[in-house]
């Protein structure tokens, strides 16, 4: 029920802030689900796919998607991630876990600045 929980908060803060689930699905199944970095960074890459086909179809509906552009993006995509799983799989898990820390503090710098706290 937790990690059900988790999803639903995840869900709400990516559809009001505009953050990536991820940014709460990582550690969550890391701290909560006892995964690893690396498979708690792959189920919230399917977690995306998900999410991602169920905004494009409410954002279409409002005139907010540009399909060519978003083409453009799927196609070069599976290229990105090639290359990541590639470099995931290189890499120790605490290199993984650092990286991911990195981003997730450059994220919050960004949401400050914009909110003026800096």
């Amino acid at each position: 029920t937790g990690l059900l929980a988790l999803g639903f908060a995840a869900g709400i803060a990516g559809g009001l802030l505009g953050v990536g689930g991820g940014v709460l699905f990582v550690p969550a199944l890391v701290v909560f689900a006892n995964q690893s970095q690396l498979g708690a960074e792959a189920t919230s890459l399917v977690a995306i796919v998900l999410v991602s086909l169920v905004g494009t179809w409410r954002q279409r509906g409002y005139g907010n998607v540009r399909l060519r552009d978003g083409l453009v993006v799927g196609v070069l995509s599976p290229l990105g991630v090639v290359c990541g799983v590639a470099l995931a799989n290189a890499v120790s898990e605490r290199v993984l876990e650092l990286c991911f820390a990195a981003v997730q503090l450059m994220f919050a710098w960004q949401l400050a600045k914009k909110a003026g706290l800096r």
